[in-house]
């Protein structure tokens, strides 16, 4: 009887079990399997890629008949595809496969979308050739600026195991055009190189190959010496250039589609040329011209400061601006949205368009190192695209990053685009519900990179929860101002930099780390002082504006038409100088801070409202991490006023919100989680 009563137990557990909404899901929420029958999907011959594009049909496609071919005339549109459809069927054509499996993911998004399929008319070319998210992922399982969870792969058990979600990820990837993967991070360990690891990078490769996915390793400089007992890794060393070409053959042995290399060399301490008195140019052609016959690419990360005199925000542009048209056809330098580091908000780096002769891509980062890791709700569309519409006027008026690094203005060889992923073993796969957008935003973007903020949130909602307009309209609206609202409570004014050293989560304007560098101590960005707040790159400092075009030198180098949004990243401005609204610089500072705690507090009651439309698995969680983001505002707000208060020595405004916090008790928080990138 026992036995029987928990079989009876177990039963009515496993509906719970099935139904309870955990966000594995993601976005590709298409109707459960009863798609359309097999004699409706028409398409000749067989391929692993083919084969899922008609499983993705006949699991969730609920529509007319679907025709899939290849068209030499569509050769052009690269994994491109065409869509016509008429009373009879849908006809989906592209030049290559991955183009019709693309195709198939576009028509399931519209039928989750409930867009009108009836007179479909539509060509789609990617923006961008390779569309690579970046893993930061080490070979012990851990992921530097991982809040996630650990590493999805499970080195320990490759080649033997494979675990399922390798798949879901490739089909996660697939689904919004993104098409490489570099698997490892970029402070790499040599050991990715050995020959037991290129055997289960060989088992993902195989995987995400129909997928249509590239793999890419992020190499460690060194590997010549650790690995190959070389006396050095010196790039004009003949036994070095042998070794490259050697490893590189092994790999394409194993993986013939490999993608190439991603290097990170002297930034940070890593290993690199400058080693033996060479230079970037020397170092990445070297393993250029080792990928070459392959065609494969190296992307070298810009992203180099070292602990000079030097504005931090200059350095990367002065080492390799000098480099510009030394560097081989199939190098990218890959170049970080803004001459920091991955800010809340910041200038845009001024190396893009500045290499006339030299291929640049953007880096991204979706993971939010600092933006409140997994904890807070920042949809980062907005920031992406507040970067590659950026005008740089390299070219004159209309000289945007993404017309420079998309082979529009500079016809290039290859073009490119990566994020750092914030992907993990969690379930949820992000840490956060909507943090999954940040990834699908990415994608989106990479594919197409005129759509709108808007209209990539709007498809993620509906695709991930609902389309109802009650849950919709407050949701996006949420989402489209949460990174302004980030930048307001944490940093805002074109602050930057002042957060807690190491682990980048919390605020510390007051850290100094006296014997340290300079550049990673917050009062360096700041430069607050009796007088004001805010770096002064102009002429008068240190100059940094002479690396933008003009009139964008000009125009932030002068105070009176500097963007107010970067006003404290150009210039130290007194504290009573008369922002454009008539407020007092330390007024306008406190309101804004008072501002984004408000608008994290309205975040959570227009949430608490969507209780109705959604299951309360997920509305809990994102309930839950809304009240953490919220007292993280109030710990910013409270940190940030009271001390740059012990320098304006100004009341903050009596309707404002009282701080709740000592400053001398917010001092002795101390976090520890991780260390730079």
């Amino acid at each position: 009887m026992r036995y029987l009563r928990l079989n009876i137990l177990f039963f009515l557990i496993i509906p719970l079990l099935v139904f309870a909404e955990d966000g594995s899901q993601l976005w590709l929420r298409f109707p459960a399997k009863n798609g359309i029958s097999a004699d409706k999907i028409i398409s000749k011959g067989s391929s692993p890629t083919l084969n899922i594009a008609r499983k993705e049909l006949s699991s969730h496609w609920q529509g007319q008949a679907v025709e899939l071919r290849t068209e030499n005339k569509d050769k052009n549109l690269k994994d491109g595809y065409r869509i016509i459809s008429n009373s009879e069927k849908i006809v989906i054509s592209a030049g290559k496969e991955i183009g019709l499996l693309y195709g198939v993911y576009h028509i399931l998004r519209l039928q989750q979308t409930k867009a009108d399929l009836s007179h479909l008319n539509t060509v789609e070319k990617p923006s961008y050739d390779v569309r690579v998210l970046d893993h930061w992922d080490n070979l012990d399982g851990s992921i530097e600026r991982g809040y996630a969870g650990r590493s999805l792969w499970k080195w320990e058990d490759l080649p033997g195991k494979i675990s399922p979600r390798y798949e879901e990820y490739a089909r996660a990837n697939a689904s919004i055009g993104i098409n490489s993967v570099v698997l490892n991070n970029v402070n790499a360990s040599p050991n990715m190189l050995r020959e037991d690891y290129l055997k289960k990078v060989k088992v993902l490769a195989d995987i995400f190959r129909p997928y249509g996915i590239k793999v890419y390793l992020s190499v460690n400089f060194a590997s010549p010496k650790v690995l190959g007992g070389l006396q050095n890794s010196d790039p004009l060393n003949k036994d070095v250039q042998k070794w490259w070409k050697d490893k590189t053959a092994e790999i394409y042995k194993l993986i013939p589609d490999f993608g190439g290399f991603l290097v990170k060399a002297n930034s940070e301490g890593q290993p690199g040329p400058q080693d033996y008195g060479r230079t970037h140019a020397d170092g990445a052609n070297m393993m250029a011209d080792a990928l070459k016959p392959y065609s494969g690419i190296v992307m070298w990360r810009a992203f180099v400061y070292s602990p000079s005199k030097d504005d931090r925000a200059k350095q990367a542009y002065l080492e390799f601006v000098p480099l510009d048209g030394k560097f081989r056809d199939n190098v990218i330098i890959q170049i970080k949205n803004g001459p920091v580091d991955f800010q809340p908000r910041e200038a845009f780096n001024p190396l893009f368009g500045a290499l006339r002769k030299t291929s640049e891509m953007v880096e991204f980062q979706i993971t939010q190192e600092y933006l409140g890791f997994s904890n807070h709700l920042v949809f980062l569309a907005p920031l992406f695209k507040e970067t590659l519409d950026s005008d740089t006027y390299s070219d004159g008026q209309g000289s945007t990053i993404a017309k420079i690094t998309d082979g529009t203005l500079r016809p290039a060889k290859i073009t490119a685009i990566s994020a750092v992923a914030n992907i993990g073993e969690d379930t949820n796969w992000t840490g956060h519900h909507f943090a999954q957008a940040n990834w699908y935003a990415f994608g989106r973007l990479a594919w197409n990179h005129q759509l709108s903020s808007e209209q990539i949130a709007d498809e993620w909602i509906k695709m991930t929860f609902t389309d109802d307009q009650n849950f919709l309209n407050p949701v996006k609206e949420i989402m489209l101002s949460s990174r302004e609202t980030a930048v307001d409570y944490m940093m805002p004014l074109g602050l930057h930099h002042i957060f807690a050293g190491g682990h980048h989560y919390g605020p510390e304007p007051w850290g100094d780390y006296k014997g340290g560098r300079p550049d990673w101590s917050p009062v360096y960005y700041h430069q607050a002082d009796a007088q004001g707040l805010g770096f002064n790159r102009t002429k008068t400092g240190s100059n940094a504006v002479s690396q933008y075009f003009p009139p964008l030198n000009e125009r932030y180098g002068n105070i009176s038409t500097c963007p107010e949004n970067l006003i404290l990243w150009f210039h130290h401005v007194p504290w009573d100088y008369t922002m454009k609204d008539g407020k007092t610089l330390w007024d306008e500072l406190c309101y804004t801070y008072d501002s984004g705690v408000k608008k994290v507090r309205e975040y959570q009651k227009i949430w608490d409202r969507m209780e109705p439309y959604l299951d309360k698995e997920r509305f809990s969680d994102v309930q839950s991490k809304l009240r953490i983001q919220s007292k993280d505002a109030v710990w910013w707000k409270d940190a940030c006023l009271l001390y740059f208060q012990t320098f304006s020595k100004k009341p903050i405004p009596y309707d404002i919100e009282r701080p709740v916090h000592k400053l001398e008790d917010l001092k002795k928080i101390k976090l520890d989680m991780g260390h730079h990138n």
